[in-house]
């Protein structure tokens, strides 16, 4: 039986000394207060994140004094889950958010699973979210928005691309309106080799209530009167930590052939 959404909690502590047997103390007490324990899993090498079940708040806030005075640990959360806790829990790792710019989160090409999912999540709850996705070409930018569309029970539909052949559609099928349609842009073929009925096709798509994922965002910010304010998530894909991508107008302009 699934667990009402009010009753589940993300309880998170950072593990000082890793002693024998402290996952094992730790829930001997939860289990104490008849709390249940739904998935326990490390979310980086000294933090340990659990999702637990408990509707009563009082037996919460009596955990919480409990845990807190519990030797080698330090409780950094005890809060309703996030979809970066409930991500964290199922994959062991936290997904890297820009500590400046809330909305971007970074992402290496061996992390697609991770992202798909992170993606489909937010496919499947938000109901018109415009996404943008910078990468290197062959980083796996609009095989992650396919898979991801997947994932969220999505029809994807490519308005402009390069993945099989190049694509600048200029109309859609009654069928690719409906309200489980995900629309994928690329800006940079878009903009930089799109015809003016193309580029205005893409115009009128962006202002539709429908998801949007558009592949290197900098250039629809650049060549259009949209604006960074109007997305809700910005995504960077790496093949390697250190690498960088492209920006810049010159530079876009300057690789648009590789992409």
């Amino acid at each position: 039986m699934s667990m009402p959404d009010e009753a589940i909690w993300y309880l998170e502590y950072h593990i000082a000394v890793d002693r024998p047997g402290l996952l094992g103390d730790v829930a001997s007490l939860i289990g104490m207060l008849s709390i249940n324990i739904h998935t326990i899993s490390g979310v980086d090498a000294r933090r340990r994140g659990l999702l637990i079940e408990c509707a009563d708040e009082e037996k919460l806030e009596l955990l919480a004094r409990f845990l807190h005075v519990m030797p080698n640990i330090t409780v950094t959360a005890l809060r309703r889950p996030t979809l970066l806790d409930r991500l964290a829990i199922r994959h062991g790792r936290y997904v890297e958010q820009d500590a400046r710019d809330r909305k971007t989160f970074r992402f290496l090409r061996d992390d697609l699973g991770l992202l798909v999912d992170f993606l489909g999540e937010i496919l499947k709850h938000e109901p018109a979210p415009l996404i943008g996705v910078r990468g290197s070409p062959r980083v796996g930018k609009t095989e992650a928005a396919v898979a991801a569309s997947v994932y969220a029970g999505k029809r994807w539909i490519v308005v402009s691309s390069t993945l099989l052949r190049q694509t600048m559609r200029t109309s859609l099928l009654p069928m690719e309106r409906d309200a489980d349609a995900v629309y994928l842009i690329d800006a940079m073929v878009t903009f930089y080799r799109g015809t003016e009925e193309h580029q205005a096709f893409v115009r009128e798509l962006l202002r539709s209530p429908r998801p949007k994922i558009v592949e290197h965002p900098d250039v629809l910010v650049h060549e259009t009167e949209w604006t960074w304010n109007d997305f809700d998530y910005v995504i960077e894909i790496r093949t390697h930590p250190g690498e960088a991508i492209a920006t810049s107008l010159h530079e876009l302009r300057e690789r648009s052939g590789d992409f």
